[in-house]
């Protein structure tokens, strides 16, 4: 591993930081770049993302991926734990802790509102960092992609159904232009460029000038990371400084359901006998959350200033030195699978 691999939870602390401290100090300069979407999606964060999986997508043998129906286990995980167990588990928390745990110190309309939010984020699987997370996890490429692409076509058809069960509404609105646009900049056109680009690269099938080409751009997909971080964290740096209490106790069932959630995808990978390039992967897609879903529909729905959109930001705020913490562990647990 390289400097930036070996010492990146380092380099994430200290975008944050930098992300926090540039925002509380310039937010007018980070509402400006703030303001630069397009149906609820960062324009700005969509190419910082875009530079990240880029590198990844370049990795991907279509001539391999036939072959991933071979070995359906891993699918059938990364499903389950996706649409089964996650958006449900999610729901209790919020409502074991607002409802019960912290009713004394939060008033039940925004209760609610905290409980609503965190169930959108549970009810929407990862799309772009989890191609991140693979990588660090020396996944396999093209079944991730299989993986994340399978999630993206039954979140369409799912997303509403299951948030408005656990909401208890009917009327719930999904922003289709939000969730069709972030699967196309996030999945289809560097999915796209990664294949041209390897194909164009891997002419005489020897690999060099791909190898070659791959470690160019190692070092712009962890700047991408870090860029993007640092941004996440400067548009909600007057949120976090506002309201430090609402946000610790936002955090906590997050953080009980961000590691239960791997514990459990992990516990049944083991047993399943998936190999570790197959089942970390699974893991962190059924882990992470597709934030940008959660929070368009969490302001749509509720409100830019409701608790729900708070709770949807908080998703943000955590996912990503949990998954850090978590890519460190499945590295060193790659001993418990068989390959």
């Amino acid at each position: 591993m390289g400097l930036f691999e070996r010492f990146l939870s380092v380099w994430v602390g200290l975008a944050i930081i930098v992300g926090i401290f540039a925002g509380s100090i310039a937010p007018d300069a980070f509402a400006v770049i703030a303001s630069f979407e397009y149906a609820h999606v960062n324009i700005v964060i969509a190419v910082l993302i875009w530079l990240m999986i880029y590198p990844m997508m370049v990795q991907i043998d279509f001539s391999s991926i036939k072959d991933v129906g071979k070995k359906p286990k891993g699918l059938v995980l990364t499903l389950v734990v996706n649409w089964l167990i996650k958006p449900f588990t999610m729901a209790f928390l919020g409502w074991l802790f607002f409802k019960g745990i912290f009713a004394d110190w939060v008033d039940p309309q925004t209760a609610t509102e905290y409980i609503a939010g965190m169930i959108l984020l549970g009810v929407a699987p990862c799309t772009a960092m989890v191609f991140v997370w693979s990588q660090l996890i020396k996944g396999d490429a093209n079944y991730t992609l299989v993986q994340v692409s399978l999630n993206d076509i039954i979140m369409i058809f799912a997303f509403a159904p299951i948030a408005g069960l656990l909401l208890g509404v009917t009327d719930i609105t999904v922003p289709w232009d939000t969730l069709f646009l972030s699967v196309v900049l996030y999945v289809l056109i560097p999915l796209v460029a990664g294949a041209i680009t390897r194909k164009k690269l891997d002419k005489s099938d020897d690999h060099s000038k791909l190898e070659q080409f791959l470690a160019t751009m190692k070092p712009w997909s962890i700047i991408g990371l870090l860029a993007t971080v640092t941004l996440l964290f400067a548009f909600q740096s007057e949120t976090i400084l506002a309201k430090p209490e609402a946000i610790v106790l936002i955090a906590i069932p997050l953080l009980i359901q961000t590691y239960g959630i791997f514990a459990i995808a992990y516990f049944i990978a083991k047993k399943m006998k998936l190999p570790h390039n197959v089942a970390a992967p699974a893991c962190m897609i059924g882990t992470s959350n597709f934030f940008e879903l959660a929070v368009a529909v969490a302001i749509s729905l509720f409100g830019l200033h409701s608790g729900a959109a708070l709770a949807t930001v908080v998703g943000v705020l955590v996912e990503v030195p949990v998954m850090l913490s978590l890519v460190w562990f499945a590295n060193r647990t790659r001993h418990w699978f068989t390959e």
